[in-house]
Order: structure tokens, then sequence, then C-alpha cells
């Protein structure tokens, strides 16, 4: 694929990064700068791209900037792109099957290389072909173009001519809004949108373009929640049929991995190949209390083996000793691996042994080490996730862009609900099968 890359100096070292993956991976990159980590101003790289991309030079464009919001802005300026800031796989994936986006940006401040590199893979491969997505996405363009028809006439958008949305999709707004407000809606809910359609109508005339709850709320739920589990099989007698049925039915649910114990990797690796589900190997588990070097080494075996996610057992023992520098010499050591290896590195806690001055070193010590999440528990210790320790952990590191993954007695679709709530992204189960399929009962009721 011909791709059109662009950043100011906040971006500048993410996009020779990805600059570098790109072309490994087979794509010509057209590098329009900048050309160093010297100041410069966002909007004329981000235009640059963008008007690549409009005039035919390019079928993509990737853009960086600290925050990425101010080059998204920008590019959307340029007719004929859409420009979709994306932070982590599923806004990368929805920006193209549900908006057919074809500028990507990415904050250089709030993500890491890792984790950019699996954005770009993931918006480079995802293509928009449901013919409601499309249609949407043509909508889009007739707004920018009715706004541009409009600049200067003295007349508004709403003069020239309504939006016409037809009735089902106002029904969809309707449920929508009821099931997002519940009681604090003043309509009372109605079984069709003959009863309402002129709330949903007030609602699109008034500017609404989107709807959320904001944090904490099941608006944050993500509607393929399959693929935030980590399909997991960690006990001593695991056998090759059941890690080879696990995988099979990773594949068929569409799990983001199969979690495995290391001697395991190379035959998911295996029964993976050619899917989206990645391998993901444990590392120092269960107990945490191997040497930094020995989980470093772990951690570079499994990589070799196949692994694209290792989640490491911190020191316990260390941590509630005050030896503070060792946790983060052991956290670094499989970092630092992983991101040799272009893998993800999830810290698990072990959140059950620790009190929550002791959690929230740990994350921060996580943090500081470079890794992509932090984890609750291994599911062998006292307890697993709690909703209260995932909100603790989500407050902690989510500022530097990493993530958080509950696991640890997650068995129904509530938990998991719960969970994602409280701010997780992932979770890790060994009842994978059983979540999703409640989750589909739920949906169809």
């Amino acid at each position: 694929m011909q791709v059109v890359i662009g950043s100011d100096h906040s971006g500048f070292e993410l996009k020779q990064v990805l600059a570098k993956h790109l072309r490994s991976q087979g794509h010509n990159v057209i590098d329009l700068g900048t050309s160093s980590s010297e100041a410069v101003d966002y909007p004329v790289f981000a235009r640059a791209v963008a008007e690549a991309v409009a005039g035919g030079q390019g079928e993509r464009g990737i853009i960086m900037d600290g925050a990425g919001i101010g080059s998204s802005m920008a590019a959307n300026k340029v007719p004929g792109v859409r420009a979709a800031l994306a932070y982590d796989l599923s806004s990368a994936r929805n920006s193209r099957e549900h908006n057919d986006a074809n500028v990507l940006s990415l904050g250089a401040g709030l993500i890491g290389p890792a984790l950019a590199r699996q954005i770009v893979d993931v918006f480079l491969a995802t293509d928009c072909t449901e013919e409601r997505h499309l249609r949407r996405a043509n909508m889009i363009e007739s707004v920018a173009s009715a706004s541009a028809s409009s600049v200067g006439t003295g007349e508004s958008p709403a003069e020239a001519g309504p939006l016409e949305i037809c009735e089902a999709d106002l029904e969809r707004i309707v449920d929508r809004l009821h099931s997002l407000l519940g009681d604090r809606m003043a309509l009372p809910k109605a079984p069709g949108v003959a009863d309402q359609p002129e709330t949903a109508r007030r609602l699109i005339e008034m500017g609404a373009g989107a709807l959320s709850t904001g944090p904490g709320t099941a608006g944050s739920i993500p509607e393929d929640i399959a693929h935030t589990i980590d399909h997991t099989i960690l006990k001593a007698d695991a056998t090759r049929e059941q890690v080879v049925a696990l995988c099979a039915e990773a594949r068929e649910h569409g799990f983001r991995s199969v979690c495995v114990n290391p001697t395991w990797i190379a035959t998911v690796a295996k029964e993976l190949a050619g899917s989206r589900v990645l391998a993901c190997s444990v590392v120092g588990f269960p107990l945490g209390a191997n040497t930094p070097e020995l989980k470093g080494l772990e951690a570079r075996r499994a990589i070799r083996d196949g692994a694209k996610e290792v989640d490491m057992v911190i020191n316990v023992g260390a941590l509630k000793s005050g030896d503070h520098d060792l946790v983060l010499k052991d956290i670094r050591a499989v970092t630092e691996a992983s991101r040799d290896g272009s893998a993800v590195c999830k810290v698990i806690l072990e959140t059950a042994m620790l009190n929550d001055e002791e959690k929230r070193i740990a994350c921060r010590l996580a943090r500081k080490a470079r890794a992509h999440f932090v984890k609750t528990s291994t599911g062998f210790g006292p307890g697993g996730a709690t909703a209260e320790d995932v909100a603790l952990m989500a407050e902690e590191v989510r500022s530097a862009g990493m993530e958080v993954k509950a696991s640890g007695g997650i068995r129904s679709y509530s938990d998991a609900k719960r969970m994602l709530e409280a701010g997780a992204t992932r979770i890790g189960a060994s009842a994978s099968v059983a979540i999703v399929e409640e989750a589909a009962e739920l949906t169809v009721s």
C-alpha cells in the first residue's frame, strides 16, 4: 500500500519508528516531514499529508503530534479527507469499518511505539465494506460539501436543505437515548419511532453527532466484547489437546489472545497462524519470585516462540519490603525484552496481596518501566479482580497511555461488564465462551 506519513517535532521519533515498520511490512512510504525534533507547526504537516491523500498520492495517511487532536482537526479541513484520532485497536478498527477513514492521527505523547505499530497495522488491514457504513461515510462527504457551498452566501446548512434520515435510523437513535439516559430521559420509552421521532430530529438539528455517557458507565463497553478477552488456560495439568481446543474457541469467537504458560506458546502460535488472535505468554508465573534476569530470558524465549503479548508477575515480596529499585529492575527486564521483540507487556500486580498505596506504587513503577498494561491478578492468589482496584489502577496509568487488564474470578458477562465500566480495556478469563454467549443472549433479548 502507498502510505503517506508526516508529523511535527513531538511525533518525529514515532514517525521514524512507524516508517521503518511500514517498510518492513512491504508498504511504500512517502515521508512528508518533519525531518528533526526541532519545533515546527503541526498544521503544516497534517495538511501536507491530507492533501496528498485527497489528491491520490497515497492510499492512506498517518499523522502524528503530541496528542493527535490538532493534526486530526487540520487534516479534516481538506476536502475528501476523513481523519480519525485512534488511541487503541478498537478505535482504529472502528474508524475504518464504520467511517471509512483515510487518514489516521496518533498522539505520540499518549501511546508507545508498540501500541502505535499495532494501531497502524489494524488501520491498514481493515476495510469498510458494509453498505450502511459506506452510505454514512458518503453522508459525511455530503455534509462537508453542503457546508462549503453555503460559505459566503449567507445560507446556513439548515437552509441549504435538511439532512435526510430514515425512520429506521431514527428508531435506533431513540432506542439508544433511552438505553443511555434511562430514567433521566423525560420521555417515556416507546415501542416505535413514530412515538418520538421529533425528539431525535430536534437532537440532530441541535448538532448532536455522538452520544456518550462519560467514563464509568455502560457507554464505555465495546460492542465486540470478545475482542477484549484473553482466552486463558494456565492450570498445571493443561494438556496439548486442551490448548489446541482453546485456540479453536478463540478463533471461532474472535478473542483478543490465547494466554498460556510458556511451554505451549509455540503450539498456540502455530494454531493461531493466519488469524487475528494473538499468542500471549505468562512470565514469572504465578509467584513472581524469580530474578529479573530469569524473567527477561523467559520473556525473550516466549517471544521467539511466537508470543505477541507477555503477562509478567512482579516481585510482590520486594514491593512489600519497600525495595522499589528491585521491582523496577524486575519489570524493566521484561518490558525491554518485550519492546525489543515488538510485543506488548502487561504487569501483574496481584492486587489482593497489596494495600492501596502499594498498588499505586506498583502502577507508577510499571509506568516508569514503560509497560503497556497493568493487570490485577494471576488467578492463583488469594483474590481476583475488583472494580475498585481496576478504577484505582486506571487512574494511575491512563495519562501515560497505558491500559488495565482485569483478571481473576471473572466468570460472567456481568463480571466483565463491571470491570470494563471501571476502566479495564482487557479481560483475562477462562470462562470466555460463557461470557460471550451470555452477552449474545442479552443482546438478542
